[in-house]
């Protein structure tokens, strides 16, 4: 069973340290390169499902989330006011009031929706330090968010294709869904009070479930305080649930931000928001992946893919070459030299590297490398370049298998 925050830590990937304070980790070199990674993977993902990106302010004046509801209904989870120039800051615990804002700044047309509006946006939550664990509760959040604006018509086929996105990006990750939650109000004064914007925000994502074949159970008590959501669970091994990715259909902010666009009749229209979340937290995300592969994180994800293992000191000067020409195409490559200990012992040290490529006398002399894959298979001996655009080819593909047939 795998501990992410104790292979964090061996691998290098993030710490913490009390002066930052609990629930704020730091990402060390490698561990900033599978988040960036990550990251960059969701913005192509998301650019050709049509979504723009924005960036919004960490910050926000209370009146904000008075209006959006957060303040009433999410206050216990915020982080006090900042008293600023005689105004009341609030670091923010979620994008969707800024989104709401972006909408609203000037007018839109039915011509304009969906309008599918992403951002990689940090957020914060006040979590007692009692919850706080590596990186699946954390104070500082980088946050995967969408919010897409469309008329009721188009609000099922969206959060259907938010569904879509996210068992894509699953795919290429190598992890699994659990089960699919449709999350609902329970009692209490938590949830906004308007019975028939739930019940028809509730038939809208049954309507989407149900079209997506995926099996699903409703659960009272785990929807966001202004409507119902599509929770997608993932299990750790140590068999705990946590929820990674959402969709949510939403007409109560579009109502409390007064959101309209003209519609082709010439009357203003009141759209919906469709939340949708592909990876939920980079963190959690990583932590998750972290705990499913062990630390071997599918080629593409790996913070070094390929490591040269030049046998003796006469071949580490073509070791480096190699590694130019990897680094040139794209590729994350290193040198492990004899100064750093044996040759079985160096490959003991790069076992969770996806391909290793040995450089003995022979090898470079003609061009060579012996290639060795991370789950033991040994394609043989290729020439480099070949070996090289096989290696481009799988990791631009994504995915988790580690090699092709020629």
């Amino acid at each position: 069973m795998h501990d992410h925050r104790r292979l964090g830590r061996e691998l290098g990937l993030f710490d913490t340290d009390p002066l930052m304070g609990a629930g704020l980790p730091y990402w060390l070199p490698d561990g900033a390169v599978v988040r960036h990674t990550l990251e960059e993977y969701v913005r192509e993902a998301e650019r050709a499902a049509g979504y723009r990106h924005v960036y919004s302010p960490v910050l926000g004046k209370r009146e904000l989330y008075e209006l959006s509801g957060h303040w009433d209904h999410y206050r216990d989870d915020m982080y006090p006011p900042m008293e600023l120039g005689g105004e009341q800051m609030l670091l923010r615990p979620s994008l969707c009031p800024h989104h709401a804002l972006i909408f609203r700044s000037r007018a839109r047309s039915h011509r304009e929706l969906p309008l599918r509006m992403a951002e990689l946006g940090g957020m914060y939550r006040s979590e007692r330090s009692g919850v706080l664990g590596g990186l699946t509760r954390v104070r500082a959040i980088q946050l995967n968010d969408a919010h897409i604006f469309c008329t009721p018509d188009q609000a099922v086929e969206e959060a259907a294709g938010a569904l879509a996105l996210i068992s894509r990006a699953y795919a290429d990750l190598g992890i699994r869904a659990s089960r699919h939650r449709l999350s609902l109000p329970g009692g209490g004064g938590k949830y906004v009070a308007d019975p028939a914007l739930w019940r028809r925000a509730t038939a809208l994502l049954r309507e989407v479930l149900d079209a997506s074949g995926v099996a699903y159970e409703a659960v009272e008590g785990e929807a966001a305080f202004y409507g119902p959501k599509i929770d997608v669970q993932i299990t750790d091994p140590a068999g705990r649930e946590s929820t990674l990715s959402t969709v949510q259909i939403d007409f109560h902010q579009p109502e409390r931000f007064g959101l309209r666009h003209i519609g082709p009749d010439g009357v203003r229209h009141r759209p919906v928001m469709v939340h949708r979340s592909v990876i939920g937290s980079v963190e959690r995300a990583v932590a998750h992946l972290l705990e499913e592969h062990g630390g071997a994180f599918p080629p593409w994800l790996a913070p070094v893919q390929l490591v040269v293992l030049p046998v003796g000191a006469d071949q580490e000067e073509r070791a480096h070459a190699v590694v130019r020409e990897a680094v040139a195409l794209g590729l994350r490559a290193e040198v492990s030299g004899p100064d750093e200990g044996s040759l079985g012992a160096r490959i003991r040290r790069a076992r969770l590297v996806p391909y290793q490529a040995v450089l003995g006398a022979r090898e470079a002399a003609d061009g060579l490398l012996a290639v060795r894959l991370r789950d033991g298979r040994r394609p043989g001996v290729l020439p480099v370049a070949e070996f090289l655009r096989r290696v481009g080819q799988r990791v631009r593909a994504r995915g988790t298998a580690l090699w092709d047939a020629a």
